[in-house]
């Protein structure tokens, strides 16, 4: 083949650390939207970005030239930057180490979109601790619990 061609679609999900403030409601779209930015200026394309105060969801087209690290590191450490230029309560905000990535089949692109969409709704019936455990079992991501959150 004379090009390259990929569409790698990500639900990309990440957790702030215990003790940093959480995010506030009135600099969601703010973070999402910077968020969104740093994705394309990693020529990636964002498709929707939501969470709740102590984490985040996105859904992207990834680009075939970067890594799911690469650009979960990019995203985590510019809005973890940006945030704190808002407001001196994010003086201490931090993201934690890790993250969850899943691949996204074509044919369940809009499930995922409606479900990220969703997140406060979603968030009053299950713990985010609940929500990524059903994840990695619905993937078959083995996992050990005690290393799944930071202190």
């Amino acid at each position: 083949m004379a090009q390259s061609l990929s569409k790698i679609y990500i639900h990309l999900v990440f957790h702030i650390k215990k003790n940093s403030p959480a995010i506030r409601e009135e600099h969601k779209n703010d973070l999402y939207a910077y968020m969104g930015s740093v994705i394309k200026s990693n020529d990636s394309i964002p498709i929707i970005i939501n969470g709740t105060a102590d984490h985040v969801h996105i859904l992207c087209v990834m680009s075939k030239n970067i890594s799911l690290a690469k650009l979960t590191e990019e995203i985590k450490r510019h809005s973890s930057r940006w945030i704190k230029t808002l407001d001196p309560r994010y003086t201490k905000f931090a993201w934690q180490g890790g993250y969850a990535g899943f691949s996204v089949s074509q044919s369940i692109h809009d499930k995922t979109k409606q479900y990220i969409a969703n997140q406060e709704e979603h968030h009053k019936k299950f713990t985010f601790k609940e929500e990524l455990i059903r994840f990695l079992k619905e993937y078959g991501v083995e996992y050990n619990e005690a290393y799944l959150f930071e202190d």
